[in-house]
């Protein structure tokens, strides 16, 4: 479990303090009480589809060590390790209740593994994962957080591997729907849009590709990267 450092953590707090909840940090579903409810909420918004892309860019292969950082309740990490049994594969988020829901639902599985743990704070070492997968996370982090979570993932993979990410935003427009309207709204995506994701991640020092953009009429538009750290 890693400690929590309040300097990286308060603006989150604030945030999800103002939902109601008394973390530092946003609860997969916003709040404590919508938990129970959040599987369902992810199914009707047709979340799987979008896992299933994004695992087959992340083209795992046998013998891979992977790592899902905002995990929340497991489905992405139990949906690759089904895909391809040979991994091993770690996911870590830092909400204990939505870590107790992934653990039960993965019981009895080998190979596949939950922690408590900050995307800014990793607790694996240098070098030491093939793979990592994020989905819909990153703009749950605040502004000043992303270049640590950003430098955490660079720091645990090895040369060449590979971080494959999933998040609303990229090009979205007010032309994209309603959904995409609704979300621009609100203003929490700005670091999102246009090129702001690539950007982040080759200042982090990757080697960043946007790999696929699409409208989706539930949550706007979901664009998908390929951030690979360099081999020297």
């Amino acid at each position: 479990m890693t400690k929590n450092h309040p300097d990286t953590h308060t603006h989150t707090h604030d945030a999800a303090r103002a939902m109601g909840n008394h973390h530092d940090y946003l609860p997969a579903a916003g709040r404590d009480g919508l938990l129970p409810f959040y599987d369902l909420l992810t199914r009707a918004l047709g979340v799987r589809g979008i896992h299933q892309t994004l695992l087959r860019n992340a083209a795992l292969t046998p013998g891979a060590r992977v790592l899902e950082i905002g995990s929340g309740t497991g489905n992405l990490t139990i949906m690759a390790k089904e895909t391809q049994p040979a991994i091993e594969i770690t996911g870590t988020d830092p909400d204990p209740r939505a870590l107790a829901r992934a653990e039960r639902k993965a019981k009895g599985r080998t190979g596949i593994h939950f922690e408590r743990a900050y995307a800014q704070e990793l607790p694996l070492p240098d070098g030491s994962v093939d793979r990592v997968l994020s989905a819909f996370m990153l703009h749950h982090l605040p502004t000043d957080v992303k270049p640590l979570a950003a430098a955490e993932v660079l720091r645990v993979l090895r040369p060449g591997g590979e971080l494959h990410l999933v998040d609303v935003g990229g090009q979205m427009t007010e032309a994209d729907g309603f959904a995409a309207r609704r979300m621009l709204k609100g203003g929490h995506l700005a670091d999102n849009l246009g090129d702001r994701i690539p950007r982040l991640l080759r200042e982090a020092g990757f080697d960043c590709e946007e790999v696929d953009s699409r409208v989706h009429r539930r949550i706007g538009r979901v664009t998908f990267y390929r951030a690979t750290r360099p081999a020297s």
